[in-house]
């Protein structure tokens, strides 16, 4: 039997890319989504991939949700932690709600969803994390105070539980994409994308499945040495 793995917020952009290139290499894949019905349907016609709907901000949601799959698919043994929203403004504008929405999605909602799974892949001594941060957790950015802190806070946990993890053959690496041609960018204006394209060193954007990629990598089991780290996905705009 495959290895099962959950990908949240995996059926939209990057999140639908990761999904399909783990079902494309063999592994049994359950994409998570928030609130987009339809597109999760669409997602499951096109691709056979099933979908758990729940929101990753809620602890005994997430905690339901992955008992759902595993009750249905078998214990989960990798987890891509992808969901992440954003509520931008400057600092001076920015309200506690905006702070609070993109800390418990993208920050607690790391800790909601490796959590339930932790206990079950000590006990069988194999387990995959890999958590989707981003070029401006590693940069910062302006107007992103609150995204920018929750993944920065991404590379903290990952680095943490790799340490936790690894003596029950656990790993826990972070992917931090640049500016990806995702629907959300592509509705962008065209001179801005073209004025972020021209930061960027190869001189375009990122591709979904150039992250997708990526994460396949990490989560072979003969990556087991690969363990802490951070993997930049940008282009060469940004070094660490």
């Amino acid at each position: 039997m495959s290895r099962v793995a959950l990908v949240t917020g995996g059926t939209r952009g990057i999140g639908a890319a990761i999904s399909k290139a783990l079902k494309a290499a063999g592994y049994t894949v359950a994409a998570n989504y928030a609130g987009n019905d339809e597109a999760a349907r669409s997602f499951t016609e096109a691709t056979g991939i099933p979908t758990w709907k729940w929101d990753v901000s809620d602890y005994e949601a997430s905690k339901a949700g992955i008992a759902a799959i595993e009750a249905d698919l078998g214990p989960v043994d990798i987890v891509v932690a992808n969901a992440g929203i954003t509520r931008d403004a400057p600092f001076h504008k920015m309200t506690p709600g905006q702070w609070k929405e993109v800390v418990d999605t993208n920050l607690n909602g790391v800790f909601n969803t490796v959590h339930p799974v932790w206990a079950g892949m000590r006990e069988r001594r194999f387990g995959r994390v890999v958590v989707i941060s981003s070029i401006n957790g590693q940069k910062g950015q302006f107007g992103q105070v609150n995204y920018a802190a929750t993944k920065a806070g991404d590379l903290g946990i990952v680095k943490s539980l790799a340490q936790e993890g690894a003596r029950n053959g656990i790993t826990a690496n972070a992917i931090c994409p640049g500016y990806i041609a995702t629907e959300m960018v592509m509705a962008m204006p065209e001179k801005a994308r073209e004025s972020i394209a021209a930061q960027i060193p190869t001189g375009r954007l990122g591709e979904p499945e150039e992250i997708a990629r990526c994460v396949t990598f990490l989560v072979a089991e003969d990556s087991a040495f690969i363990n802490g780290s951070t993997i930049t996905a940008n282009g060469g705009q940004f070094f660490v």
